[in-house]
């Protein structure tokens, strides 16, 4: 099956752009519907991987989001001289991902989880991006992320020296005494929250958001993000004690930061620092339903976090359309695209609704699930959950009307319409956003 899946990434090499791309979707959902009927929590892909249902899910997301990255959306990847190199960078990320999310080592896992930095790197800043971007935006990310993740590798080292085996599986729960538990929950916090990221450690997203092409953001937040999610689902349940006697603490974090950002995403008249920001305060309701350790928690944070990975990149490529159109990513000279590109008018309000949780959205599940579960683990979160989901309707609102509503900017003229290949690359984030949970599936893993 792993052969299957690896071998749908060439069909992007294709000559036939969307032909591959339909070939390569199709291919997803065959392997999909085959690997989501196993009962079992885990299952064998060879003697160093297990695959589950998150890490199932996780897979289907990264390729989903590769193949509609890698499409003809921007012009990068149609015009640009090194086309060739981001195609394979590209690649070379999907197939870092797909391993990250397949091993059961936590030593591998840090590795990996680290190796996929390079090619975002590559993306990032060797695919259109001018020199001097180099010290802002992809050296900012890295700073970030490579010292946040040092004491996890100094753990792991250390757990590995008094363990037989760091086994996802069958490595032991720490004990709840212990200075290495201790070096444990700081390190393995640090390093998952800037990945994720959270408020105060999340400087780098919007930067690197920024001065990305389209199909780097669109890998960012659909994908790269989820490893900071992946990672607290595999490790917490390592340290469920030393957890257990600080989790208020960290949740009071994760709540009060998304409160924080999405105050500031009202702010913002940047449409790409606005989507940026926005995923921070998702990005925290993940983290407060996993610290539950409950399993509507944990469900309604893999939920959000799939959600957040179709939305995010939707919007990031509409954006990216917008922009193409009026070179300017300012929400005041992009006013008024109701009269000047009603083509995309409709595929903004839907994607504003599945951000913010709106029916017939998986999100409203998702965030149910975490509501109900953060709101059980102590009632006192009742108001910044409040807070959480009344702003994230605000903030997506706000982008809308925006947008739509208003005279169009006098420095502008009449836009080009949408073409096929734009709104068939909407409409493929769109659906799985709302058509997946009809799904019985879907609903029985809800319950």
């Amino acid at each position: 099956m792993m052969t299957l899946l690896i071998s749908t990434l060439f069909l992007v090499f294709s000559s036939s752009g969307w032909v591959s791309l339909v070939l390569a979707l199709s291919s997803i959902m065959l392997c999909s519907s085959s690997l989501l009927k196993h009962d079992l929590d885990w299952f064998n892909v060879n003697s160093n991987m297990l695959w589950d249902t998150l890490a199932i899910s996780l897979i289907m997301l990264s390729m989903w989001i590769l193949f509609l990255s890698s499409s003809p959306v921007d012009k990068l990847s149609q015009e640009n001289e090194f086309s060739k190199l981001f195609m394979t960078t590209t690649v070379l990320l999907l197939i870092t991902l797909l391993v990250t999310f397949s091993v059961t080592d936590f030593l591998h896992f840090y590795i990996l989880f680290e190796t996929s930095l390079i090619p975002t790197f590559m993306l990032i800043l060797g695919c259109g991006v001018p020199a001097w971007a180099i010290s802002s935006s992809g050296v900012y990310m890295l700073i970030y992320t490579l010292l946040a993740s040092l004491p996890l590798l100094l753990a792991l080292l250390v757990w590995k020296s008094n363990s037989n085996s760091l086994n996802m599986v069958i490595a032991p729960v720490l004990p709840s005494t212990s200075l290495l538990s201790t070096l444990w929950l700081i390190s393995f916090f640090t390093a998952f929250s800037v990945k994720l990221p959270l408020y105060i450690v999340h400087l780098w997203l919007p930067k690197a958001h920024v001065e990305a092409p389209v199909a780097g953001s669109m890998m960012l937040a659909g994908v790269l993000l989820k490893l900071g999610g992946y990672g607290l689902i595999r490790l917490s349940p390592k340290l469920n004690f030393p957890l257990l006697s600080m989790n208020w603490m960290l949740v009071s974090w994760a709540m009060v930061g998304g409160v924080l950002v999405s105050l500031i995403c009202l702010r913002q008249t940047d449409i790409k620092f606005l989507i940026a920001l926005s995923s921070v305060a998702h990005m925290s309701m993940v983290m407060g339903g996993i610290l539950t350790f409950s399993s509507w928690g944990l469900n309604g944070a893999i939920f959000i976090m799939m959600v957040h990975g179709f939305c995010s990149s939707g919007l990031f490529c509409i954006a990216n359309m917008a922009y193409e159109r009026t070179s300017s990513r300012s929400l005041l000279i992009m006013k008024g695209m109701q009269s000047s590109l009603p083509s995309l008018t409709l595929w903004w309000f839907l994607l504003a609704v599945a951000n913010m949780a709106a029916p017939p959205s998986l999100n409203l599940l998702g965030e149910m699930k975490a509501i109900i579960a953060l709101f059980s683990w102590s009632w006192v979160l009742a108001l910044p959950l409040a807070w959480l989901t009344f702003f994230a309707a605000v903030y997506s609102l706000y982008m809308y009307s925006t947008l739509q509503q208003g005279k169009p900017s006098s420095l502008l003229f009449t836009y080009p319409s949408s073409s096929p290949r734009e709104l068939l690359t909407l409409s493929l984030h769109w659906i799985p956003l709302n058509v997946v949970i009809l799904s019985p599936l879907t609903l029985q893993y809800a319950l």
